[in-house]
């Protein structure tokens, strides 16, 4: 029987860095979001889009080059990442509506709730299927 570690350690391992990934584009989202809540160009949910996509873009780059190590070409990974981006687009802005406007909750302390949720969604998306490896081999059907 194999131990913990021998059986989801690559998992671990590859979950740990998406997390170190993550923690990077979130500067790039945090920094977009208190930046255009703070100078009063945008209100919270608002300027947490504008952050989600700043970060996407960072995510997609070093994701598909650090975590995931993607054999898939870009033609076919980013229209997929895309999908599951828009997935945590819509899930983080439906989010920031409810605890940073209808709960009231400081929109800061909102988005790091909001993130660590979208962050399931976006591993297991981009897991499962978006930088999912592709068979190159020449008897694949």
């Amino acid at each position: 029987m194999l131990s913990i570690v021998q059986r989801y350690g690559g998992l671990a391992r590859q979950f740990l860095i998406f997390a170190i990934v993550g923690v990077i584009a979130a500067v790039g989202h945090f920094g977009t979001l208190a930046l255009l809540v703070e100078s009063g160009t945008s209100g919270p949910v608002t300027g947490s889009a504008f952050g989600f996509v700043v970060a996407a873009a960072m995510s997609y780059a070093l994701n598909r080059r650090f975590t995931f190590n993607a054999t898939r070409d870009h033609k076919g990974a980013l229209p997929r990442f895309a999908m599951v981006a828009i997935g945590g687009f819509l899930l983080n802005v439906a989010l920031m509506e409810v605890f940073a406007v209808r709960l009231g909750i400081y929109y800061l302390l909102a988005q790091a709730m909001v993130t660590l949720m979208v962050m399931v969604w976006n591993f297991v998306g981009y897991r499962l299927w978006a930088f999912v490896h592709v068979d190159a081999s020449p008897n694949r059907l």
